[in-house]
């Protein structure tokens, strides 16, 4: 891990347009953000022990100037399982949506798992990465469980990282794990020990009354983690869900391979019926103008915003979102379709999933530094022509 982090240029510039969300909602505090046009059922993304809903920012700048709804939310201070499932529908009901699609990393995927489970009415599909079916084997592995509620910080955050594989990683999980490490010193005590809590409390997942149809499982093939014999009982329990492998991207894919990622996430929502909206979708140039709203942001980050200045009901039909563009995009809507068309071909097969994908990014990387070396040739010719102007005149004192 790197001595010093430094916040990547495009999780600035997010911040610098997404708002921030904090709203209490009984006991609870939520931290959450929420773009993308309301019409469109959400994708709400729930972080695992060591994240935050920063960690899924990429998954929001991307899906949503798409035209899709992304969600991503801090799970809050709750002490039991039982206590999630109220909590986490209560903020559903805050901000008014009724119809989920849920996408869960490690402790975020057994949530969701859960609420889908006792709340089936409101899940209407699910997306897996890295997780598990029991608490069991994370007990026993944990002997001093019933203490950590006065556990110092410290020792908390220190167990937290030690789960979180250190040493040489290729520079893109290198980054991701930097930027989770810097997330978990965010964290306060209370909450660590909470996410502990319910990683260790004494729970199963039982039978869902979703189709195995409606789930996707996304698993990294390198190193994670979550142990391998774990992952396993959740591809058995779910023998007719698709399957979206990646060759590498460690414990945060989401981060080290947000382009795959953000592909198959894209699958699964056409796949279960939820339709984008990028007609709603107004865009931001880079120079800020064109109705960028970077300042009211601003003045929103970190404060309380109350749900009904989230954008209203999401059967609102009028409603717009200004999506921001990052500094370095340069993709176009086709080229999306093509990237799409060539993932479903290879979609179940893990050997192959990742070489459509790499030489279509690949193609478009060719096409930027084919039209830089185009610029780098109209230099001279600008130059030549203003050298056609005369001189001006010389005064002679």
């Amino acid at each position: 891990m790197k001595g010093v982090f430094s916040a990547p240029g495009d999780y600035i510039h997010f911040k610098s347009q997404v708002p921030l969300h904090k709203i209490p909602i009984g006991t609870k505090q939520w931290r959450y953000y929420d773009f993308g046009p309301k019409v469109v059922p959400p994708l709400i993304c729930l972080p695992g022990t060591a994240g935050t809903a920063d960690v899924y920012y990429k998954q929001i700048m991307s899906l949503s100037i798409k035209g899709y709804r992304v969600i991503s939310v801090d799970i809050p201070r709750v002490w039991n399982h039982h206590e999630w499932i109220q909590a986490f529908e209560k903020f559903l009901d805050a901000i008014d949506v009724h119809h989920i699609h849920l996408y869960g990393t490690s402790l975020g995927g057994f949530l969701a798992q859960l609420f889908a489970q006792h709340r089936p009415r409101r899940v209407r599909s699910l997306i897996l990465s890295n997780s598990f079916l029991e608490t069991r084997s994370f007990s026993s592995a944990m002997p001093w469980a019933p203490i950590v509620s006065w556990t110092p910080s410290f020792l908390l955050k220190r167990y937290v990282l030690t789960g979180i594989p250190d040493g040489p990683h290729e520079p893109f999980i290198a980054d991701s794990v930097d930027f989770v490490v810097s997330q978990v010193e965010t964290l306060s005590r209370e909450d660590l020990a909470s996410r502990l809590t319910l990683t260790v409390d004494a729970a199963s997942i039982g039978p869902l009354l979703l189709s195995d149809s409606f789930i996707t499982l996304m698993d990294t093939n390198d190193y994670c983690s979550i142990p391998q014999q774990l992952k396993d009982q959740l591809s058995e329990r779910y023998p007719g869900a698709r399957r979206a492998y990646l060759k590498t991207g460690g414990d945060f894919p989401f981060l080290s391979r947000s382009d795959e990622v953000n592909l198959h996430l894209q699958l699964h929502l056409r796949r279960v019926g939820v339709e984008a909206r990028p007609d709603l979708v107004k865009g931001i140039s880079k120079d800020g103008s064109g109705g960028s709203s970077s300042e009211k942001n601003d003045e929103r980050e970190d404060s309380d915003v109350p749900p009904k200045d989230n954008g209203g009901s999401p059967e609102s039909p009028s409603t717009e979102t200004q999506l921001p563009e990052a500094p370095e995009s340069s993709g176009s809507h086709s080229l999306d379709d093509q990237l799409l068309s060539n993932a479903k071909v290879c979609f179940t097969s893990p050997e192959h999933v990742r070489l459509p994908i790499s030489h279509a990014f690949f193609e478009k990387q060719q096409d930027i530094v084919s039209t830089r070396s185009s610029f780098e040739r109209l230099r001279p010719k600008a130059t030549l022509h203003q050298s056609c102007f005369p001189p001006p005149p010389t005064i002679n004192y």
